[in-house]
């Protein structure tokens, strides 16, 4: 979630309402770009005035290369737990720059690294042969592009929801050939504000303000001439009214990030809801996080296809309270009738958690010659073949990769080879160590807590769990999604099987478990597989090994999802901290003698509908009802 939202205008839609809103004036004077500004309209002649001071209230906080200002009223707001994210952000943007301005002929120039960070020498040399041999064969000198400086053949980025514009001054200031940085929001004052901030940093010659519906803006960039490099949305709660417009106003083979923060939506408790904004019905299980990460990309996928075009994920993650997505948009109607045979339905039971994945077309390659026909099914019978209980229907979700290995590999390689550049840099390794480890074609995830939980045993260590599927010659890996999860390509009769065999050591009480309960059903069948559980070396991942940080402290008090900032305009009263303090520790002091209780009055007594009589537990004194009144 981008922390750092700005209002909405109350007396303006800003979804897909058709109406094209013009931008105010920002309120502080500062000048704002309009809606697709050229390199030559930023020239250093037309920066801004510098800066004053601070206004009365506000304060400065300091992220990666950028200062940003914050008004003390709840315009906007930040939350440090999301520098994670606008850390990562930008190092993706980076290695994207990197290889489109590499088929440039730009190299760019990134601080802190010493030289070219690759994973292949026979790619590092190809890239530097391309950059130095023009079109007719001619050495040419390297033209390099460095942080916040305007490179005329640089790329065009968009923030579609910037809030302050933290995450825009950050690009600026930290990611190497770009020619122009637009940060856009609906609210006149966040505008205004963001001005403000690129004046503060000094980026003014490539960072514009824009005050616009962001829907409408990326609809009236969808010309080929027009489209952005790179799009980012990170709207408050979910970004399903600004994805369509989103994938026809990136480019070809630009890159589109994505951030939803509604996960308990997306995570199954609210199925309908889910439909309703990204054609996908969720499910609650175990899985919830990866299963909302093939949601969003189903959803992306799905409204892309209508204008001929297709994803390419290459980073997706599940963090915190939620996910983040990044993917190329391509064109090309031939690729687009791969997108049934990449969606797929899930079939999950709700006894023993069991799932199957039913894909929804068939494609069928005949030497050059590829077949799409529809799937076969259902992968199941109308009960579940191992506890007897029913199937729920999840989805339809993206049933791909989720990363693509290679260009996370390039952000590793370029982040722990120049820690310094980020503040969450250690957590960044061990979250990208952990995406090259993850099974590609294996979608969705089992935890070994909820298996143990099902046949009610004790839960088995998860070296000896991940052992036994290797002795039985399945692949198994761990998912940056879950702490304790088990992606493997075994079937769920394998894995009962092996917890059938972890029971016969360590045996449950049988003759307390139901005759309708999955784990009756489970334990009293024999396992076909006699598992075994000797600890393997291949068993312990390098990222486990190396106690690699996936998750982040808590950086202060209440540092969670705060407030939507306040679309008023008049800001808030001083005593917000104590409204959002006001729910803690509230069963502190709770009632624990009912004698206590006669000291409050009774409810019931007073509109005459009590029936307890003197027995009644509260108080039947007038004078308390009346001052209750």
């Amino acid at each position: 979630m981008e922390p750092l939202r700005a209002p909405q205008d109350p007396q303006v839609n800003t979804t897909l309402s058709g109406v094209d809103t013009k931008p105010q004036p920002p309120t502080s004077g500062a000048p704002m770009e309009g809606l697709n500004p050229s390199p030559a309209a930023s020239t250093p002649d037309q920066e801004m005035p510098p800066t004053t001071g601070l206004l009365p209230g506000e304060t400065v906080v300091r992220e990666g290369k950028a200062a940003i200002l914050f008004p003390s009223a709840n315009e906007v707001f930040y939350n440090p737990v999301q520098e994670f994210n606008r850390d990562l952000t930008c190092a993706v943007v980076t290695e994207f720059a990197r290889e489109q301005m590499a088929r440039r002929g730009v190299k760019v120039v990134v601080p802190g690294e010493k030289e070219r960070v690759v994973v292949n020498l026979a790619d590092e040399k190809k890239e530097e042969t391309e950059m130095q041999t023009g079109e007719e064969g001619g050495e040419e000198p390297v033209v390099t592009a460095s942080v916040g400086e305007c490179c005329k053949n640089g790329l065009r980025v968009l923030e579609g929801l910037a809030a302050s514009g933290l995450r825009s001054v950050r690009f600026a200031l930290e990611v190497p050939g770009l020619r122009s940085v637009t940060a856009n929001d609906f609210s006149a004052k966040a505008a205004a504000l963001i001005a403000r901030n690129a004046q503060h940093n000094g980026v003014t010659h490539l960072l514009q303000a824009s005050q616009r519906d962001a829907s409408m803006l990326m609809y009236e960039m969808r010309g080929k001439k027009d489209r952005y490099d790179v799009i980012d949305l990170d709207p408050y709660g979910s970004p399903a009214p600004f994805l369509d417009a989103a994938v026809q106003a990136v480019g070809e083979g630009g890159l589109l990030c994505v951030t939803c923060t509604d996960m308990a939506v997306m995570a199954g408790n609210s199925g309908e809801t889910c439909y309703s904004k990204y054609g996908s019905v969720s499910i609650k299980a175990k899985y919830c996080h990866e299963m909302a990460l093939r949601i969003i990309l189903h959803s992306l996928d799905q409204r892309a296809g209508v204008y001929q075009r297709y994803i390419h994920p290459l980073l997706c993650v599940s963090v915190d309270f939620y996910i983040r997505v990044y993917v190329r948009v391509h064109t090309g109607q031939a690729m687009v009738k791969n997108s049934a045979s990449k969606q797929a339905l899930v079939y999950n039971c709700v006894g023993c958690g069991s799932f199957h994945l039913q894909r929804l077309g068939k494609r069928t390659t005949q030497g050059n010659h590829i077949k799409y026909s529809a799937a076969t099914g259902p992968p199941v019978g109308a009960e579940c073949e191992h506890c007897g209980h029913r199937h729920q229907l999840g989805g339809p979700i993206w049933g791909e990769a989720l990363h693509d290995v290679s260009f996370v590999q390039k952000v590793l390689s370029a982040v722990s080879g120049n820690p310094s550049r980020f503040g969450t840099a250690r957590r960044i390794e061990g979250m990208l160590s952990m995406v090259t480890e993850e099974l590609e074609d294996v979608p969705l995830y089992y935890t070994v807590d909820n298996l143990s939980s099902t046949v009610h045993c004790s839960t088995p260590p998860l070296l000896q769990f991940r052992s036994a599927l290797l002795h039985a010659g399945h692949r198994v890996s761990l998912s940056h999604a879950c702490k304790n999860a088990l992606k493997t390509d075994a079937p769920p009769r394998v894995l009962w099987d092996v917890m059938r065999c972890w029971e016969k050591s360590n045996p449950v009480k049988r003759d307390r478990l139901s005759e309708s309960s999955p784990a009756h059903h489970i334990l009293n069948t024999e396992p076909i597989l006699q598992a075994c559980f000797d600890v393997r070396e291949d068993a312990n991942p390098q990222s486990r090994r190396r106690h690699l940080t996936r998750f982040q402290e808590n950086p202060e008090p209440f540092w969670g999802p705060k407030a939507r900032a306040n679309a008023g305009g008049g800001g808030i009263s001083s005593d917000l901290e104590d409204r959002r303090k006001q729910g803690q520790n509230k069963r502190k002091n709770q009632i624990t003698d009912a004698t206590q209780l006669k000291s409050f009055p009774c409810k019931r007594f007073r509109k005459g509908k009590c029936t307890h009589g003197e027995k009644c537990c509260y108080s039947h004194d007038l004078e308390q009802t009346d001052q209750m009144e």
